[in-house]
């Protein structure tokens, strides 16, 4: 049983691990999108409000990614494993 359990920490912890490779990407999306508004604010100074409304739009729903990989990270790490456990618990002694 014991073995049991640090199985599903250990895959608990992995996958927290692999949920927040995700803020790798918003990161990576964020920064083109502000240097490409700074280049076009560049090239048309007169466009600075349209541009960067639109960036600033763009930038908060490519965060969202982030902030999704983080919740199940969290939850992966303080909320699955005692339910996990606990299943497994339940389930030997119903054996």
């Amino acid at each position: 049983m014991e073995l049991a359990i640090g199985i599903i920490l250990g895959c608990c912890a992995l996958g927290a691990g692999l949920a927040m490779i995700a803020g790798i990407g918003p990161g990576i999306g964020e920064g083109n999108a502000v240097a490409k508004a700074c280049e076009a604010i560049g090239r048309q100074p007169e466009s600075k409000g349209s541009v960067t409304t639109t960036m600033l739009m763009g930038c908060a729903v490519a965060e969202t990614t982030g902030l999704y990989a983080l919740v199940i990270a969290i939850l992966l790490i303080f909320v699955a494993p005692n339910l996990l456990v606990d299943l497994l618990v339940e389930t030997i002694k119903a054996l």
